[in-house]
Formats: C-alpha cells, structure tokens, sequence
C-alpha cells in the first residue's frame, strides 16, 4: 500500500530563555496546536527551545520549564517564535545580542518566518532582522526600542505588524492576534475561526487596532456597545447606520461613536466593514454560493462592491482567494 499520510506539519520553533513570560511562551502552542486541516491532521508542530539546553528554564514567576531542545532545533524551523525572555531586554545596554543568542539566531535558515511577541522585537531588532523595516512592540517600552533602535520604523500603535518574512506584535495577548492572523494567511479564515473558538478569543482583531487605549469612566447606567456589536453581526445583510447600531444600547449617535473607539480602539464605520470582509472569506471559504449571493449575505450589494472592498482589504480578488482556501 502507498503512504496515505498527509504532508508534515509546519515547524514552529518557541525560543525562550531566563525570565520569559509563561502565557507568552504557550500562546504559539495553544494556537498553533490547535490548527487542524479537514481530516482532523495537526496543521503544525510546535517545540520549544533554549539557547542554553536543553535544561531547565525560569520564568519570570515561580515556574520553571524543562526545554527539550537547545538552539540547533532553530536550524529545524519553518516559523520561529520569540517572546518575551530576560528581566529587561534579551541585549545589553548598547542594542547588540548577547553572545548565546546571536549564536542561536544565526542558525536560523535564510527564509524562515520570523515573529515576536512583546519585547521579544528587541531581540530582532538587536540581531540587525528589523533595520529598515515596520515593526511594534509594547506600548510601555517604545522610548527605549527607539532609543536603540533608531533605523527600525517603529509603529507603537497597532497590535502587530506582518511584513511578510518577519512580523512582531505588541504586548502579551496581542501574541495570540498575531497567531490567529498567521494561521488565516496560512490556511484560510474558517481554520482560524475553529481555532479561536476552540481557545474563547475574537477569531480576528486587526492589526491596525491600535494596542492601549485609554478609557473614559462609563456613564451612569451606560452599559457598554457589547450589544450594539453583536446585533450588527446578526444582520450584515442589512444596510446598517450609525443611528440603528446607537438605538440598540440606548445612545446617542455621539455617545456611541465614542464609547466605541474608546472599547474597540476603531470607528463603528471600518469595523463594520472587517466584520462584513470576515464573513466573506468564510463564505468564499466554505459555500459554493455565487458572488452575488456572497456580497448579498455580507452586505455589500454587488459582486462587483464585493470585488473592490475585497481586494482593498486583503489585495486579492474573491475568485482567487476562493480558489485559493476553498477545500
């Protein structure tokens, strides 16, 4: 008999070291490991290394880990992680790598994927990986990553930036955004989406989003937009108003405009319209409905609407993106 077995999965490397963060550390295998194709095969392997091991690793509480594998399993890699590791920053004063991980980091292959999570940008951008490219990191810690990294183009607002090869997120959960936005460019929205209501998270923040907002004290029996939000997903067939989304929670069209960037850190307009792009992709992704049919059940009228908005958005068509994810 043939081999039936299906390709193997993606290798995603988890690099930690002393003072790493542990939730930090486990977001990549709790997303990652979850991520199954439609015969139920895991789409990744995720392992975890050191640049010291393997051995035991302490975390920035009383936890301690036993790494497997040492720094050669970043040789082995498709995808390297990075999170947060070190009591400040994984470099000394001046911006330059400690001995042991620029050693571990020049093992890594030309061509593998490249992502941070938190502050683990610094170790990037020490390595010399963010020079001249976008990158973020906590919002706490801007002022320092400028100060050593100047060449870097420093976003501090959004909760990651993908530029491609290498792409870095903002403080801790925005760890699990970046995830969930690797597995939908990976293999398609109706993944991540089973993935993120397997973990309990929104299966899509924008990376645009920005990453801290500052909240204004609730008014008196002001009860949030969380209802407001979850009506509008019930009808994105629906032309929807600022007015309508408004009266669902008893406001103002002024007081809910602003009590919605002060929640979702966006405008009701653009969120809307991610919300009515999200659907599309799972529809392209797992109907056989007509274009028509899917700009009908998004709320965008047309094909041809759903043509436009699609490609600005994502910067394919429909057709392609379905021929692409469809399975």
């Amino acid at each position: 008999m043939g081999d039936v077995r299906g390709p193997s999965p993606h290798r995603v490397v988890v690099l930690i070291q002393d003072g790493f963060i542990p939730f930090e550390a486990g977001i990549p295998h709790r997303i990652f490991g979850k991520a199954r194709d439609s015969q139920d095969r895991p789409l990744y392997e995720v392992v975890t290394c050191t640049t010291d091991g393997p051995g035991p690793v302490q975390s920035d509480s009383d936890i301690v880990v036993l790494a497997p594998h040492g720094p050669e399993a970043l040789a082995t890699a498709d995808t390297v992680v990075i999170p947060k590791f070190g009591r400040d920053y994984p470099t000394v004063s001046d911006g330059v790598p400690t001995a042991p991980l620029k050693e571990a980091l020049d093992m890594i292959r030309p061509g593998t994927r490249i992502m941070s999570i938190c502050t683990g940008a610094f170790a990037l951008a020490a390595a010399g990986l963010l020079d001249g490219r976008p990158a973020t990191t906590h919002w706490a810690h801007t002022d320092d990553f400028r100060t050593l990294f100047p060449q870097v183009k420093l976003d501090p607002d959004v909760l990651f930036v993908d530029d491609g090869d290498i792409l870095t997120s903002a403080g801790v959960a925005s760890g699990v955004d970046l995830c969930l936005h690797v597995v939908r460019r990976d293999h398609g929205a109706a993944v991540a989406n089973r993935v993120a209501r397997a973990t309990v998270v929104p299966p899509h923040r924008d990376g645009g989003q920005a990453q801290f907002i500052r909240h204004h004290a609730p008014v008196p029996g002001d009860t949030g937009i969380s209802a407001a939000t979850a009506w509008a997903l019930d009808h994105l067939d629906q032309p929807l108003t600022l007015e309508t989304m408004a009266a669902q929670v008893s406001m103002s069209v002024r007081t809910f405009t602003r009590r919605f960037r002060d929640e979702t850190g966006d405008s009701p307009g653009r969120w809307l319209q991610r919300q009515r792009i999200e659907l599309a992709r799972t529809l392209l992704e797992t109907t056989d409905l007509s274009m028509d049919q899917v700009a009908a059940r998004c709320g965008l009228s047309t094909a041809q609407s759903l043509r436009l908005h699609f490609h600005a958005a994502l910067g394919v068509t429909p057709t392609a993106y379905r021929r692409t994810f469809r399975g």
